[in-house]
């Protein structure tokens, strides 16, 4: 495995990428998409678990048109508030559209047979549920999508295969809503829901204050399969 720092050429600027490369090329592609943090350990943790999984993983820095090169940490308070402001100034219809490109991007460089899944923790998390909605991706995994519920309306038009992780004990996302997407989306073929009863919102970040190994390691296992049927 080995891992690089790209730009892509976006409709309207350019934006900074990590690609973490599997041992074997061509090799299905996944776009890894952040939480509020950036693109920092963590999300090259996960895209190094995919790559050592046989894909090629690009996290792209979702802030650029923001703050480019941002990486912030949930330890540290200044990190949290500054996370915050540029999360409630994110616009999801642009960052749609970057992951088009990016998708794009992707199909260019990974050869094989053309196929992009995304995997999205939080804030990533709800683009990958856009994303299944609203493009061509060939499949997405959320992690703990947060405020999907914002966007229900959307469900009808959700028409690629979608996974779902869910935190029980959520801080985020509150045992209605989590009762309100599987009622809304469950009925979708296409959609695969996993529970973690014991889990609090981002389970999965490595070196996080909730980070919990096994449901981390459970969930992992589920999206590593889910790639390789769709991908």
């Amino acid at each position: 495995m080995r891992t690089e720092n790209v730009t892509i050429p976006m409709r309207d600027g350019v934006m900074g990428a990590h690609i973490a490369w599997p041992d074997k090329t061509p090799a299905g592609a996944i776009i890894a998409i952040m939480e509020i943090w950036g693109v920092n350990d963590t999300m090259r943790r996960h895209a190094q678990e995919f790559a050592e999984a046989g894909f090629i993983c690009l996290v792209p820095d979702l802030f650029w048109r923001q703050e480019p090169g941002v990486e912030l940490y949930d330890r540290n308070p200044d990190d949290v508030r500054k996370a915050f402001d540029l999360y409630y100034d994110f616009d999801y219809d642009l960052g749609v559209r970057d992951m088009e490109d990016t998708m794009a991007y992707l199909r260019k460089i990974a050869g094989g047979n053309g196929k992009v899944g995304s995997v999205g923790y939080c804030l990533g998390g709800k683009l990958c549920y856009m994303m299944c909605c609203r493009t061509d991706i060939d499949c997405a995994v959320a992690y703990y999508g947060t405020y999907i519920e914002h966007n229900i309306r959307e469900a009808p038009s959700l028409h690629r295969p979608f996974m779902l992780h869910m935190a029980m004990k959520d801080r985020w996302v509150q045992a209605e809503v989590n009762d309100l997407l599987e009622r809304r989306l469950s009925p979708n073929p296409l959609v695969t829901i996993h529970k973690y009863p014991e889990a609090d919102h981002a389970f999965a970040r490595h070196g996080g204050r909730t980070w919990r190994e096994a449901e981390a390691n459970e969930a992992l296992a589920h999206s590593v399969d889910f790639f390789k049927k769709h991908l």
